[in-house]
């Protein structure tokens, strides 16, 4: 077992048997390389363009984040700080997968109290299996915020929390919006003296095993944003008019807000509790797109530090997209207030 410091790599622990549940279907390069893992522990040893089908084992989490920047996707990126492990992966010895995504022997443990907020409106079919995944790689809590999904999402989150302890749940009685949710979230998180609070999608378009990254960069920033703008990061099945439009959207928000972010509205995020409690979250009022705009222009201005990792969006699979022109719009309206009221 590895110490770590403010900064230095995750603790381990054993693995839960009883959260293994069902796995996430989740496309990865296809013909994936079956040859031994290639171990990689310094940027000097990673090819100028890596083999995207292999493997790969390295020794931080920094270089996770250069191979993405290379090419290579973080499913096929496994962190082990270990050295005797690292060692066997030298020697042959071939990570755990399940398809093409490569698993941890155990998930990773990072200081302090972390906990995933899951906002849910008709995600009976996506939760089970994003509830199953996240124990897999990140030692944490989820709380699932329900607005009163018709198809019963709210009473099988229920149900799941009873056997997965580490399952909370909140039930509210009507469809308000995500930032209405996220926010009775942060609330609760904040008031229960969780160190790390995470914005996630219950729609599986956000890959679990990239949470130990953005924990790990939470030790050096306030807020950290999984974006598809910077380099490495992706969208994938997205139609024209999707890209265009969420393109669209991050290209308006920085001419108004700046452009030291990238991704103004990418929902996969880390904060850290103690600058999110400096923010007045009862002055927050918008929703959608707008509302992660907001909020990470709050952060700017709270003097908070704001860090992006690479990472690669992929469409839902199941359910339908809450995404919708009137989101679009209520950001157009609303960011160059931003920048004058916040």
């Amino acid at each position: 077992m590895v110490n770590a410091g403010s900064g230095g790599p995750a603790l381990r622990r054993e693995r839960d048997e009883s959260s293994s549940g069902e796995l996430l279907a989740r496309p990865a390069p296809q013909g994936a390389d079956r040859s031994p893992a290639r171990v990689v522990t310094s940027r000097d040893e990673l090819p100028h363009r890596p083999d995207p089908r292999a493997a790969w084992v390295v020794d931080s989490f920094e270089l996770v984040d250069e191979l993405l920047r290379r090419g290579v996707d973080s499913a096929r990126v496994l962190v082990e700080t270990d050295r005797s492990r690292l060692a066997a992966y030298r020697d042959g010895l071939q990570p755990e997968a399940v398809g093409e995504v490569l698993v941890p022997p155990a998930p990773f443990v990072f200081p302090g109290r972390h906990l995933v907020v899951v906002p849910t409106y008709d995600e009976r079919e996506n939760l089970p299996v994003l509830l199953a995944q996240i124990p897999r790689w990140l030692s944490c809590d989820v709380l699932v915020v329900d607005d009163g999904s018709p198809d019963g999402t709210g009473e099988l989150a229920d149900r799941l929390a009873i056997v997965q302890p580490w399952v909370h749940v909140m039930h509210r009685t009507q469809k308000a919006g995500l930032g209405r949710a996220y926010l009775a979230g942060f609330r609760w998180a904040l008031e229960r003296g969780y160190d790390r609070i995470y914005e996630m999608d219950a729609d599986l378009s956000h890959a679990p095993w990239d949470l130990p990254r953005l924990a790990h960069a939470s030790s050096r920033a306030d807020l950290v944003i999984g974006s598809r703008y910077v380099k490495g990061g992706d969208t994938r099945g997205w139609s024209f008019r999707r890209r265009l439009l969420s393109r669209f959207g991050n290209v308006y928000a920085r001419t108004w807000l700046g452009f030291r972010v990238h991704d103004w509205t990418a929902g996969y995020r880390c904060m850290n509790a103690a600058m999110l409690a400096r923010i007045d979250l009862d002055a927050v009022g918008t929703d959608g797109y707008a509302f992660q705009i907001e909020m990470a222009w709050r952060f700017r201005r709270a003097g908070g530090v704001i860090a992006e990792l690479p990472v690669h969006f992929v469409d839902r699979n199941l359910g339908r997209s809450k995404m919708c022109a009137g989101i679009a719009l209520e950001a157009m309206r609303k960011v160059p207030r931003l920048r004058f009221r916040v």
